[in-house]
Order: structure tokens, then C-alpha cells, then sequence
């Protein structure tokens, strides 16, 4: 969960690394370091955020073609000064690091035994610390890196430099991701493409187990094996500009208001004109879906919001059993193999580790029909699934996702329509009428923001609460699971959710006037059971706040905030439902004064387990 970035080239590296740090901070920020070839080692870091360590840079007039550099989210050891990367050996040996190394006990005991002393609790130090164990000896930084990673249990991705290694860098992965950017006499590493835009849209990603050794001029892959390996050049189709704020005042805000263009443009090869094909999931799909007789969806956080609602529709639109699991929970418990079972795994990034690991954890359980519905076409996900669908959100840096999870769900409602389809649960007429609905999505959701102003209001009067509860029905539950994770993430507000007939069996007893709840209420045939759940709050002196659908008939008043959307019909309610949840989280941390784009103890890709 913490950005690497590195740097070879005839000109000083130091606003690359800032630069390409500041793009990198939604993945950490508790500290923030950078370490240059001068042509010694020099370190430079700092506690807090990227402007912290800009400060301290500049303070200094730090110069190098040469440098790796780091921003934190901190797992081993609290967020110091001393734990923050890059981590030394010796002033020799210079590594930043994303991961975890799961035997750093044991390699700490071992090398504390040959004289090596540790300045901090990270297990990051073990890997400087072993390679120049293994470098003193060798005198090669490829080979004392390829010897040190052998020796590593756990998932990681690295970047090291050597003191009297110039104009050199190698790095290695294992689980985590990075990848090459390429430039003109002059080459970079990063975690992420996101971190390069400014200098390179051309990118080489490195594949599980590989190691780089990167030079001015050129650079070269070996694998897990030592075999020297050309690896696919992709140009990215992100500009610096996507990752620009803009007139927005936050990235949250920026990517809901994206929505309407990111709905669109996943929907963009898909014509109300023409009939579905299960091509659109990949050339083996039509294959894969005639054989299948189950799904089973793996994710997590608002991903597997999103494939909570996909259940409700794959079982209704397709007729197909569904299961949706979380996916670090599916791995370590012992699950029945069905190989008929088509595994859905959903991540914004594709490089979330849980849900990698799941999907690893299927396929050695026999499960070849695999899918992967994802934001990022080179990532790791998509690379290990059978098939794939790419939604078209764009960069999304804000931790709290919205653009994408909004994505996710036409994708979702679109592999329901073609298993729909391919099973002979909907008719002709029906697929062209389901069609033209998602084509009006964008339209609607650009007719909701107009509610932003509203729903401000709402938002203030929630700035003296520390609780609230969301309350959905069938396929709207996830729904406001959805709104309570959004809330308690950037607003930092206790949120949970429930489905409004579990009332009744427990969160009841909570309600009080202090309590705020939440109720989605769409104009369907559990619209009437609804009603009575929120008469059941009302006579407990609790507050209500209701967004409804056109027509539901819910009457504002006393203790009773209504709010109506336009509807959306043919099941993609919950696609509409979830705009003005983001709108409501985003401004209810504006009144708490939080820190909505990095909200505390959160990053926005979980590439460690």
C-alpha cells in the first residue's frame, strides 16, 4: 500500500520523485523519503505528507540523476522518522519497499548475529541489510539482489541502489506491482503509472518474480528463474492531466462528478442497436458461459458492495446461482470446488492482495472459468483471469472510491444481461428495452448532481454525530452498506448497515434522536414493508432521512427528510441510489473538517494482506 518511484537519468531526478510522490500519496502518507545518488548515498525524510519532505528537499538543494524515493502507509513500526523509507545498510546499500516480508524475524536474528545493527522496527531493513550481506561478497547489485530476494518470504516490491553503483537501480516483485516507465536515454520504476505521466506514457509492466536492472540507455528483465525476458511495451492511455484536481476542491468530489462520463464510456462498445455478445468478456467467453452453472464473486471493501448487488441481479436477470465473498475470508476457509463455477474477481486497481491471492487460491482448487472485472488493463488481475472486462472510470485517486464502484456495477448489470441472454432468460424485447436503459444512466446521473446543494444541507446537520445507520431492502442492502462505508471512511462518524427488516431483531434498541438513519427507498415491491420499518424508527424518536424514488410517496415532516431521485427502472435503481450516498458522505466530512481525499490510517490500494 505504500508508492515507490525511481529514477535514471542525465538530468536531476529530484522533481520526478516529488512529482511522481505527490501522484503516489493516496497509497500512503505517513511518512515520505528519498534517497540520491550524489554520487554517494544522501537520504532525506520525513514524517506526514510528500510537502513535508518537499520542504526538506529544498532546504537542502538535493541534487541527483539517480534516486529512488517513498511515501508510507505504515505496517511494521509506527509512522517515524526512523521507519520511513529508504532504508540503509551501511550507507552502501539504499531500498524503498511495498509489501510485507513475512520471515523478517528470523532474517533480523540472523543478521543481527553477523554484526548488523537495526535503526528501525521495519521489516524493509532486513532487505538493505541482507543485500549488502550478499553484496560485499559479490560486488554486483543484480546478483546480491536476486540472492537476497530467494531468501524472502512474503510479498514485496523493491527498488535498490548501491553507493558505487552509478546510474543504476534494480528492482524486483513479488505480489506486489511495478512496473518500467520508458523515456529517451533515461528510464523510471513506480508502483504505479499514475506516479510517471509527467515524464512517460510509455510503460513496461514486470510480471511475478521478475527482476530489473535498469540503466540509462537501456535495461534488462530476468525472471523468477534468472532467465533474461522481454517483457510487452503498452502505452498508456492516461494523461497527467486526469490525475489534475482542477476547479474541484477535492479528488472525491472531482470523481463523482465524473461518473455520468465514466458510466458512458463503459457502456461505449455496447449499442442499443445491436445485440449483446459474450465477447465483450473475451474471445473464450461464449465457450466459458456455456458450461458454467454458478458464479461465485470475490472482493473486497466497495467492490464487494458492488458484487453483493450482482447477486441479487445474476440470480434474477439470469437465473444463475450467485454467491459474493469476501475475498481475504474465502482463502483460509475450506470451501467445496465446483469447477462449473465461473469466479468473478472485482478491483478498481487489480492489484488489491486479498483478492489476488483468491483468485489464486480458486484456480489451485481447479477453477479454470475465470473473470476478472477491472479499471486497469495492464494489472495483475487481468493478466491472471481467462476473461476480462475493463470498466472506463479513468484514474481514481480519491481513497474512497466512487467513479469506479459505479463502473463496476454496469459491468456487472451488462455480464447479467449476457448470461441472461446466453441462458434464454430474456427475451429480444427485453434485452433491447435493458440496453436502452444503461444508455440513459449518464443522463440521470448527471440530473442527481443537481441535488448537491441539498444534500449539503443534510450533510451539516450531521457535524455534532458520531453515529448513524443506513437501512436498504434487497438489492439496495449493499447499497447502503455502500453509504455506511463512505461515511465512516472519510467523515470518521460510526456508520452501519442493515437490512431494514432486521430492524426489529436488534438495531432497534440504538435509535435515539442522536442516531441519524439513513433509508433508501425505492418505488418496488418492497416499498410498502419499507414504510412500516421506518414508522418503527419514527416511534422511536429517530431521525430520518430518505432518499426516494419518483412516485415511492414518502412524505416529509416532522423528523422526516425526504429527498427523490429520478427513477431508474429495470433494476439499475442501485446504480442511481448510490450518488447522492457518495454526495452525503463527501459534504458530512466537510463539516467534520476531516482530510476527505486521505482519510487516517487508509490508503487506496491494499497491495498487502
Amino acid at each position: 500500500m505504500c508508492g515507490i518511484i525511481g529514477a535514471v537519468a542525465q538530468r536531476n531526478v529530484i522533481p520526478i520523485l516529488i512529482e511522481g510522490l505527490k501522484r503516489l500519496e493516496y497509497r500512503g502518507y505517513d511518512s515520505a523519503g528519498v534517497a540520491l545518488l550524489n554520487p554517494g548515498l544522501t537520504r532525506i525524510r520525513s514524517i506526514g505528507r510528500v510537502a513535508e519532505l518537499e520542504n526538506k528537499i529544498h532546504a537542502v538543494h538535493a541534487h541527483g540523476h539517480t534516486g529512488i524515493a517513498h511515501t508510507r502507509w505504515a505496517t511494521h513500526g509506527a509512522p517515524t522518522e526512523d521507519n520511513a523509507h529508504p532504508h540503509f545498510s551501511h550507507n552502501a546499500i539504499a531500498v524503498v519497499h511495498n509489501g510485507i516480508i513475512e520471515n523478517h524475524e528470523t532474517l533480523r536474528r540472523v543478521l543481527q548475529q553477523q554484526g548488523y545493527h537495526f535503526d528501525s522496527d521495519t521489516d524493509t531493513e532486513v532487505i538493505a541489510h541482507l543485500i549488502h550481506h550478499h553484496y560485499r561478497r559479490s560486488c554486483d547489485l543484480l546478483q546480491a539482489t536476486r540472492q537476497a530476494v530467494a531468501e524472502l518470504h512474503g510479498a514485496f516490491a523493491i527498488a535498490v541502489l548501491a553507493e558505487d553503483a552509478a546510474n543504476r537501480l534494480v528492482c524486483a516483485r513479488r505480489g506486489s506491482p511495478l512496473l518500467i516507465g520508458v523515456g529517451i536515454e533515461e528510464h523510471f520504476i513506480a508502483s504505479d503509472a499514475s506516479a510517471l505521466l509527467p515524464v512517460t506514457q510509455r510503460f513496461v509492466y514486470l510480471e511475478e518474480g521478475d527482476i530489473a536492472d535498469i540503466g540509462l540507455l537501456d535495461f534488462h528483465i530476468y525472471n523468477s528463474h534468472g532467465e533474461a525476458v522481454t517483457r510487452e511495451h503498452h502505452v498508456s492511455e492516461l494523461t497527467a492531466e486526469l490525475a489534475e484536481l482542477g476547479h474541484y476542491r477535492h479528488f472525491m468530489q472531482k470523481e463523482i462528478y465524473e461518473q455520468p462520463r465514466a458510466i458512458a464510456d463503459t457502456l461505449a462498445a455496447i449499442h442499443t442497436d445491436a445485440p449483446l455478445a459474450a465477447e465483450l468478456f473475451g474471445a473464450q467467453a461464449p465457450a466459458a458461459f456455456a458450461e458454467i452453472d454458478s458464479v461465485s464473486i470475490l472482493a473486497c471493501g466497495t467492490s464487494y458492495h458492488a458484487g453483493m448487488v450482482a447477486r441479487y441481479w445474476l440470480e434474477a436477470i439470469a437465473g444463475i446461482p450467485c454467491t459474493a465473498e469476501v475475498a481475504s475470508e474465502y482463502r483460509y476457509r475450506q470451501s467445496v470446488p465446483r469447477p462449473k463455477t465461473l469466479i468473478v474477481t472485482i478491483s478498481q486497481s487489480g492489484e488489491t492482495a486479498d483478492t489476488l491471492a483468491a483468485l489464486g487460491h480458486a484456480k489451485a482448487l481447479g477453477h479454470s472459468y475465470t473473470l476478472a472485472i477491472c479499471n486497469v488493463p495492464e494489472s495483475t488481475l487481468v493478466r491472471q483471469s481467462a476473461l476480462h472486462f475493463l470498466t472506463r472510470a479513468g484514474l481514481e485517486i480519491g481513497v474512497a472510491s466512487t467513479k469506479a464502484f459505479t463502473a463496476q456495477l454496469v459491468a456487472l448489470f451488462l455480464l447479467s444481461l449476457v448470461l441472461g441472454k446466453h441462458r434464454g432468460k430474456i427475451t429480444a424485447d427485453q434485452e433491447t428495452a435493458l440496453l436502452a436503459a444503461l444508455h440513459q444512466l449518464p443522463g440521470k446521473t448527471q440530473d442527481l448532481l443537481t441535488l448537491e446543494k441539498h444534500i449539503e444541507r443534510w450533510a451539516e446537520r450531521f457535524a455534532d454525530k458520531h453515529h448513524a445507520l443506513f437501512l436498504g431492502r434487497g438489492s439496495y442492502y449493499p447499497i447502503a452498506m455502500e453509504g455506511a462505508l463512505k461515511l465512516k471512511e472519510i467523515s470518521y462518524i460510526h456508520a452501519e448497515a442493515y437490512p431494514a427488516g432486521e430492524l426489529k431483531h436488534g438495531p432497534l434498541a440504538l435509535i435515539d434522536k442522536n442516531m441519524p438513519v439513513i433509508a433508501i427507498a425505492p418505488n418496488d415491491a418492497l416499498l410498502e414493508k419499507l414504510k412500516s420499518n421506518l414508522q418503527e424508527v419514527r416511534a422511536r424518536g429517530g431521525e430520518l432521512y430518505v432518499f426516494a424514488d419518483q412516485g415511492s410517496r414518502m412524505t416529509a415532516g416532522d423528523g422526516v427528510h425526504v429527498i427523490e431521485l429520478p427513477s431508474a427502472g429495470h433494476d439499475l435503481g442501485p446504480i442511481l441510489h448510490t450518488i447522492p450516498l457518495q454526495l452525503l458522505a463527501y459534504h458530512a466530512a466537510l463539516q467534520k473538517g476531516t482530510d476527505v481525499d486521505k482519510p487516517r490510517n487508509l490508503a487506496k490500494s491494499v497491495t498487502v494482506e
